[in-house]
């Protein structure tokens, strides 16, 4: 049976022209860009479709909220003044866990399926949309496992549990568990994204290691195992640190507070110290920042497919409320200076999800060729989609006028959530430099780049000349253009993936209003965008109207 409809009339006034909640549709169904970038990608179009009709339900958006409106909460101690050190969650946290571990996210990349690590992509860009803040320690989960292949014998006891399909947040050793998370503790406080900098000490102590030292950033202090980084005397080495002992004793770990953060209020962050800690090595001393490098690549992939969840999930709370709102005797969506403005942003989606599909497809190639892209390739997608995420975030709150900063509508937690990805795992300027590294250090990463860009040649008049023009102003650039460069070249990338896997009509839009010029400065100032084929990639109108949206009902 339905729930009872609010009431309309009031004593002082009807409630009409106030679009409701956006109906929960179908994540899947309801989104052709994705559809097309995970076909394209190589995804499992069966798997999306049953995650997204796991997870996109009315109930887990509630649950989303619920989260939120109640963060975690450091256990530090117990009555008796006995450590704790636990991190205490809202029922809602660890039912979005369970939906979103169940359903794959962390396990289907490392299941033998093809086009696991591009189901995964489109599995984040699907969460995302739900909640954000869950995201953080199931991509951890999912990046965790490739790095302990730098240790055989703890990648035998853990990596099948890092990719089981399943939950459980029970305080209990790793062999009481069918299913496990990771976490990730490597920035200090004198460090920060130097890595070199750590000064944590590793001493082995005949079973293992004892880390002594803090992090500044520990992600997911509750997971079952944190990668960190510690100094041993052959160098930096990166251990996993189990939370909870075999012998049923808790690992010393102290978490001294949680970070007070803008946005992913869901997750917890912690600021932790080892007081002696129980470790194991994952690989030879000395070679820790590249076992961990590996985890943050496969985490930046995420970074890249996040920030472009959240634009789609703005997008359709903007395109509802102008479909369901009159004002001076039309509906919004009717007003031309608003359709421009959301398919001006709308393009952005389209170009960020193109692009970071195509990245995901590297990730699941087996070619040197495929590696290089993949390396290469999202730190251009993250740099660029990040770059993006405010400006459509903040361009959809307006679309709702005060009503998008307001907390019902969803666009305040979006927009807390807008600057994170590009914060995280590497900052502007530390992926930039990285796209010039990569460039001049792995010798298939250039050719990878120009087979990409000029797949497309012929495509478009725009594009044709853009890419004559790329090829002309960068031939060596430096470190003080490393963000022109990084723009320039991401904004080329993600146009030849909408000339080969969107419809020419989107792709032409893209290449006529980003390359070859400067860009005006807001949305809806660009020429030569239709609205209508962007809009309706969206919320199909039809849907809109079995949801009431067209009237406001």
């Amino acid at each position: 049976m339905d729930a009872v409809a609010p009431l309309s009339s009031l004593p002082t006034h009807r409630v009409e022209n106030q679009p409701g909640p956006a109906p929960a549709g179908d994540p899947w169904a309801g989104d052709a860009a994705l559809r097309e970038a995970a076909a394209a990608a190589g995804a499992d179009a069966a798997a999306l479709a049953a995650f997204a009709a796991a997870i996109g339900t009315a109930a887990r958006r509630e649950e989303g909220r619920a989260a939120n409106r109640c963060p975690p909460e450091l256990r530090a101690f117990d009555q008796a003044g006995r450590r704790l050190d636990e991190v205490g969650f809202h029922p809602a946290y660890h039912a979005l866990m369970a939906a979103g571990l169940g359903g794959g996210y962390a396990a289907v990349a490392w299941e033998g399926a093809a086009g696991g690590h591009a189901t995964h992509a489109a599995m984040v860009y699907l969460m995302t949309g739900v909640e954000p803040g869950v995201c953080c320690p199931m991509t951890m989960t999912y990046a965790g496992h490739p790095a302990l292949a730098a240790a055989p014998a703890l990648a035998a006891r853990w990596q099948r549990k890092l990719a089981a399909r399943g939950y459980d947040p029970r305080p209990l050793p790793l062999s009481a568990k069918a299913a496990a998370t990771a976490g990730m503790a490597l920035t200090e406080k004198q460090g920060g994204s130097d890595l070199r900098a750590v000064t944590t000490r590793a001493s082995a102590d005949g079973t293992g290691w004892r880390l002594v030292g803090h992090k500044w950033f520990c992600s997911a202090p509750m997971s079952d195992c944190l990668l960190t980084l510690g100094r041993a005397p052959g160098g930096l080495t990166a251990f996993l640190v189990p939370r909870w002992l075999e012998d049923g004793s808790r690992n010393p770990l102290h978490l001294v507070r949680l970070k007070d953060k803008l946005g992913n209020r869901a997750n917890a962050s912690a600021e932790i110290e080892f007081p002696g800690t129980y470790a194991e090595a994952v690989g030879s001393e000395g070679d820790g920042i590249r076992t961990v490098l590996t985890m943050v690549h496969h985490t930046r992939l995420d970074t890249a497919l996040a920030p472009v969840g959240l634009m789609r999930a703005a997008l359709a709370e903007a395109l509802h409320w102008c479909r369901g709102r009159r004002a001076f005797d039309r509906r919004l969506i009717e007003v031309p200076l608003m359709r421009a403005v959301l398919a001006d942003i709308a393009l952005d989606r389209e170009a960020a999800l193109a692009l970071g599909m195509r990245v995901a497809r590297a990730f699941d190639g087996t070619t040197e060729a495929e590696g290089a892209l993949a390396r290469l390739g999202v730190a251009l997608a993250k740099y660029l989609a990040n770059k993006l995420c405010a400006r459509v975030v903040g361009e959809a709150m307006e679309a709702l006028g005060g009503m998008g900063y307001v907390e019902e509508t969803g666009l305040p937690l979006l927009w807390r959530e807008a600057p994170l990805n590009g914060i995280w795992e590497g900052s502007g300027n530390v992926i930039a430099l990285d796209i010039l590294r990569t460039l001049a250090r792995v010798p298939a990463a250039v050719p990878a780049l120009t087979d990409e860009l000029v797949a497309a040649r012929g495509a478009s008049r725009a594009y044709d000349a853009a890419l004559a023009a790329h090829g002309q102003r960068w031939r060596k650039p430096d470190e003080g253009e490393a963000r022109a460069f990084a723009e320039d070249t991401a904004l080329l990338l993600a146009a030849s993936c909408l000339h080969r896997f969107a419809p020419a009509e989107i792709a032409e839009a893209f290449s006529a209003t980003r390359l070859g010029m400067r860009r005006r400065l807001t949305a809806g100032a660009s020429e030569r965008v239709e609205a209508d084929p962007l809009l309706d990639r969206i919320a199909p109108p039809e849907a809109a109207r079995a949801a009431g949206e067209e009237t406001g009902d």
